[in-house]
């Protein structure tokens, strides 16, 4: 069968922005929290003010009590190991007085009408979501209390719910929660206003250590259901020869060799994509087979001519020597305080130093994997997405179908970093399944398919110039050369755009009078995307980076004169550094210089440092994202190019901390993810084509390479406090402590990631 004519009618699907992407029981008791219908992103505000921003605490949606008790929470969220199912079912749980062992998880389908925004990413969950579950868990006990006082014929004031069950303490008499369940799913939701929370301190799991997550025991015996474990009956195999450079198409194949494959069933084209790409299929040509085995060898076998494309000259050496042209010459500017040129011009010491990192790709453990049912009429998906609502949304308007014709079943994913919530995989099993009359379709990307046809990080060089006249800079510019996000949805995007900027340059805190930032023109010759932590990670890089390179130059401790550049304790509004704060309030997150501080003299505590090792270095950086403060510091040494990191000990402040085991174990994992990623991580490209393959040109951190030592410090924690980020705000200054680690063992100064080779000079 040639299905090209029947796919042809591929629409250009507008993708579901968020604020990052800028352009998203039986007769038991079932409450929830329910939402009218919003825009994709528009964020509750923490505290009083949520009722603002059209959130109802309306109980019936997210929590199902059964008669016999069970207590199962609905998680709208994508769970891809960073603890957020079980975390916002702790939540509710405590504020509701359930027990811990009676309470069951279920994974939502992808609905944001009833369920509001599902785009799990910007570290958002908990900052966005800590307050309503608190009040569909304090609803959910009020209507329990009320449901008890009728059965014991006591006032509801003289009631107290905990341990699953209402007591009355005058009488000693208690009734559990299941046998409440029928009686109170006949009450009405108590109004907002008389939703009374508990105490912080009569919480009993949010705050606290060990608490059991409910996730732990199928994800370690293997009964945990990701992406790439789904089924439906009767589906097929797909595997797909994409163009190896963006925007080449299909001039020709031969299939013969393939269909003569044991266990292929036909061969079909896949149109290729509009411009701009969005979430689109890379197109190209797909083998359907009884097995993935047989799928994938006839893929291999299958013989394609390739057009032309404008991306074929793309040369990431080449690329990275204009950006430095570029990185050189005055750009755009985009924030500009002050006189910086003019006092730079003027200044009888000055310092520049020119910073580059490569694309970088996600390379999850599970790699893209859906399974998909359509058959021209409606359409059923199981996949490993970040975005179940979005990625429904796409589905419809690419199928053209209403969008209640449209099913996303969202499983466990094997870790995201961004890279799920760009739904191209599920398009391409769902493309395939209408060509095949309903034929569900298993697509599961091979590791060479995620390496080289992925979403990229982007590439970025930058260059930082400072004047030292009176030992601390006065003047402060800052050039990036890197290509957008937005290229991805918009055409002619030929550099960082404001959002993005913000992720560091823009709001860098430090108590320069005169600062600038610029950005020269770097056409996107990639696919880019956002990854764990975005532009925060080459930002932080070349600023903390640079911070150090002053304190060399001035001749003082970097530690002592980090905290020298943020300067005095101040509340900084975001606005008046051109931030929009994420599209967060400014009042309840504005900059805070002393939680600044209080991170870095944290690590700072962690790693002893000022003690002398012979042959080790210390390093340390900062930076504040996703609306938390983070450092990292570092203790190393080099023997002959080989490094050794000896302890590592990262620090938050993420306002409210819920999950205390949760945080700890992100950081640690950001610890370990940016030293994989400082160390090795690079795509690069020849002919427009990517270079890296697989795990052994692009592998990941192994075991010897982790730190001997790694500690987390929990700061500021303070119940009473807006929650921000803790997912993604780990890993930006990783890699620049790492560095400057190295150049105080070694002396040895590096500018350009990856580091790897650059040690055996050291």
């Amino acid at each position: 069968m040639n299905a090209a004519a029947k796919m042809s009618d591929l629409v250009k699907v507008g993708p579901v922005l968020s604020r990052r992407m800028m352009l998203g029981a039986g007769s038991g008791l079932v409450l929830a929290l329910s939402l009218p219908a919003r825009a994709a992103d528009a964020p509750p505000k923490y505290g009083r003010d949520a009722q603002e921003q059209g959130w109802r605490d309306d109980p019936r949606i997210f929590v199902a009590l059964a008669p016999d008790g069970t207590v199962t929470i609905t998680c709208h969220r994508a769970e891809m190991g960073q603890g957020i199912r079980s975390s916002l079912a702790m939540v509710i749980a405590d504020e509701l007085g359930a027990d811990w062992a009676r309470v069951r998880l279920t994974q939502a389908d992808g609905d944001e009408e009833r369920y509001g925004n599902q785009n799990t990413d910007g570290s958002r969950s908990m900052r966005h979501w800590l307050l309503p579950m608190r009040r569909c868990g304090a609803a959910m006990r009020m209507m329990l209390e009320q449901a008890a006082a009728a059965q014991l014929g006591v006032p509801a004031a003289e009631l107290s719910s905990g341990g699953h069950k209402v007591s009355h303490a005058k009488s000693g008499r208690s009734v559990d929660y299941g046998a409440l369940a029928t009686a109170a799913a006949k009450l009405a939701v108590p109004p907002r206003d008389l939703v009374k929370l508990k105490d912080d301190s009569a919480l009993g799991m949010v705050g606290q250590e060990g608490i059991r997550s409910l996730d732990f025991a199928a994800m370690t015996t293997g009964t945990a259901q990701y992406g790439i474990d789904a089924t439906m009956p009767g589906m097929v195999f797909a595997a797909v020869a994409r163009p190896p450079v963006l925007g080449s198409k299909v001039v020709s194949f031969d299939a013969s060799a393939a269909k003569a494959v044991a266990g292929v069933i036909d061969v079909i084209e896949l149109p290729a994509p509009v411009t701009p790409p969005m979430f689109q299929p890379l197109g190209g040509v797909a083998v359907i087979a009884r097995n993935s085995w047989a799928a994938m060898k006839a893929r291999d076998a299958l013989k394609i001519e390739w057009s032309a494309s404008p991306h074929d000259s793309y040369d990431s050496v080449t690329y990275r020597a204009r950006s430095l042209e570029l990185a050189r010459q005055p750009g755009e500017v985009h924030r500009s305080r002050g006189d910086t040129t003019g006092v730079l011009a003027k200044s009888a010491k000055r310092i520049s130093a020119e910073y580059s990192a490569p694309h970088i790709a996600h390379a999850t453990m599970e790699p893209p994997a859906a399974v998909v049912k359509c058959d021209g009429t409606s359409c059923e998906a199981i996949a490993c997405v970040q975005a179940p609502g979005g990625t429904r949304d796409m589905l419809g308007a690419m199928l053209k179908l209403d969008k209640s014709k449209v099913t996303v079943h969202q499983t466990l994913l094997g870790g995201g970093f961004g890279r799920k919530s760009k739904p191209d995989f599920v398009a391409e099993a769902a493309l395939l399944s209408r060509s095949l009359n309903g034929t569900p379709v298993k697509i599961v990307w091979s590791r060479e398919d995620d390496i080289r046809h992925g979403y990229y990080h982007t590439t970025s060089v930058q260059r930082l110039e400072a004047n030292l006249d009176s030992g601390v800079p006065t003047a402060w510019l800052h050039r990036i050369v890197s290509p957008s996000i937005v290229s991805i949805f918009a055409d002619g995007i030929t550099r960082e755009q404001g959002w993005e900027l913000e992720m560091g340059p823009i709001n860098t805190p430090f108590a320069i009078p005169n600062l600038q930032v610029e950005t020269g023109e770097a056409i996107a010759h990639a696919r880019i995307g956002w990854f764990r932590s975005v532009y925060n990670i080459p930002h932080a890089f070349a600023i903390q980076s640079f911070a150090a390179e002053l304190a060399h130059a001035a001749g003082q401790d970097q530690k002592d004169y980090l905290l020298r550049l943020i300067g005095p304790d101040r509340v900084i509004d975001p606005r008046t550094l051109g931030d929009t704060n994420g599209s967060e309030d400014p009042d309840l997150y504005p900059i805070d210089t002393k939680r600044l501080k209080g991170v870095v003299e944290a690590a700072a505590a962690g790693i002893g440092w000022g003690r002398k090792k012979k042959g080790w270095g210390y390093g340390i950086a900062c930076h504040r994202s996703f609306l938390a403060y983070t450092a990292v510091a570092f203790a190393v040494s080099v023997d002959k190019g080989k490094l050794t990191v000896h302890r590592a000990d990262i620090a938050i402040d993420c306002g409210a901390q819920v999950n205390l085991d949760r945080i700890r174990a992100q950081m640690e994992g950001a610890v370990m993810m940016g030293l994989s990623l400082a160390l090795t991580g690079e795509i690069s490209f020849k002919k427009g084509a990517v270079e890296q393959g697989s795990f052994d040109d692009y592998p990941v951190l192994r075991i010897d390479g982790a730190p001997r030592e790694l500690a987390v410090h929990l700061v500021g924690q303070n119940l009473k406090a807006p929650p921000s980020g803790v997912g993604e705000p780990g890993l930006p200054p990783v890699a620049p402590a790492l560095c400057n680690a190295i150049f105080a063992a070694t002396g040895k100064r590096i500018r350009d990631l990856p580091i790897r080779d650059q040690l055996s000079k050291a």
